[in-house]
């Protein structure tokens, strides 16, 4: 990165309530670094197999039109003056596309389900993918829990 170029966030956003925290985190961030973000929502057309999952709708349309819909939704939802927030629905498996834009990024921020006990000391198979193999560093927002009283 040279003095001239922003710092470039690219932020994972699924319309979980954990990838809109990794969007807020990543609006943020950028706004302290005088960065930017590039919001990547996946999608993907399910295979399916003659005489199995009937009641799935087989025009690929319609999941582009719902992952645009999900990410249209997250950037409403995000506040932060003074960032430049660009997004982009690509078609293939989440963690694909997220180490792709990896290559262009000065950070990868992605969300994680938490699960609460041991579990929860675990990655989710996305976030596990992209930060061991992205091209940039990798944060993962995890959700915040409530202290046991």
């Amino acid at each position: 990165m040279t003095a001239a170029e922003a710092f470039r966030i690219v932020v994972g956003v699924d319309g979980s309530p954990e990838s809109r925290r990794a969007l807020e985190w990543a609006a943020t961030e950028a706004r302290l670094r005088h960065g930017t973000v590039h919001v990547v929502t996946a999608w993907q057309h399910p295979a399916v197999v003659v005489g199995y999952n009937d009641d799935l709708d087989r025009d690929p349309d319609t999941y582009r039109s719902r992952a645009q819909r999900l990410q249209d939704d997250a950037l409403r939802a995000v506040r932060v003056e003074d960032v430049d927030i660009t997004g982009e629905v690509v078609q293939g498996h989440p963690a694909a596309v997220l180490l792709e834009a990896s290559h262009e990024a000065d950070l990868l921020v992605v969300g994680a389900h938490g699960y609460g006990g041991f579990t929860g000391l675990l990655l989710g198979s996305i976030s596990n993918q992209v930060v061991h193999h992205a091209h940039c560093p990798v944060l993962v927002v995890k959700p915040r829990h409530q202290a046991r009283l």
